[in-house]
C-alpha cells in the first residue's frame, strides 16, 4: 500500500511541484471537501486517515475514516453510492484534500438520502437561530437502503 513521506518543514517545497506529503493532525486525519466533476456542487466534507487516503490514491474509488464508528469507510458500500475521483487535489498546506467525484448509484451522498449532505439553510428569526431544508428531495429512502430492504 502506498505510504506518504513526512511532510517537509520547508514552506517551498511544501507549496511546490514534488511529492504529495499530506500533513495529517494530532489525529492522523486531513480533511476531504468532496464535490461532484458535473456541476461542482458541494457534496460532503469528511475526514481521512492515511489508510483511506492511501486506498483512495490506488484505486480511485473514495475512501474515508469515520471519526464516530473510529473505522475505515469505502463512501457506497452499503447504499451503492460509491464515489469514483476524477481529480484529487490538495491545498497549499497539504492539510485539506479536494475530491471531484462523479456518483454511482442514487446520486446521493448523503446518508439521508440527498445529494448533497449541505441541504439545509441557516436563518435567524427574530430572536431564533433556525435551519430550513432547501427544497432538496431525498434521491432514496434511508430506512430501506440501510437496512438491507432496498435492491442493490
Amino acid at each position: 500500500m502506498t505510504t506518504f513521506s513526512e511532510p517537509s518543514k520547508d514552506k517551498a517545497v511544501l507549496e511546490g511541484d514534488g511529492d504529495f506529503t499530506p500533513r495529517f493532525d494530532a489525529n492522523g486525519l486531513v480533511t476531504a471537501v468532496v464535490t461532484d466533476i458535473r456541476d461542482g456542487e458541494l457534496l460532503m466534507v469528511a475526514h481521512m486517515n492515511e489508510e483511506a487516503l492511501a486506498l483512495t490514491v490506488e484505486t480511485g474509488i473514495a475512501h474515508y475514516y469515520s471519526r464516530s464508528r473510529a473505522a475505515l469507510w469505502k463512501k457506497g458500500e452499503s447504499s451503492g453510492n460509491l464515489q469514483t475521483v476524477h481529480e484529487l487535489r490538495t491545498d497549499c498546506d497539504q492539510d485539506v484534500v479536494w475530491l471531484k467525484v462523479s456518483m454511482a448509484g442514487h446520486d446521493a451522498a448523503c446518508h439521508t438520502g440527498r445529494r448533497s449532505c449541505f441541504y439545509r439553510t441557516v436563518r435567524k428569526v427574530d430572536d431564533r437561530i433556525l435551519l430550513e431544508i432547501d427544497g432538496s428531495t431525498r434521491h432514496f429512502d434511508p430506512e430501506d437502503v440501510y437496512s438491507g430492504k432496498a435492491e442493490k
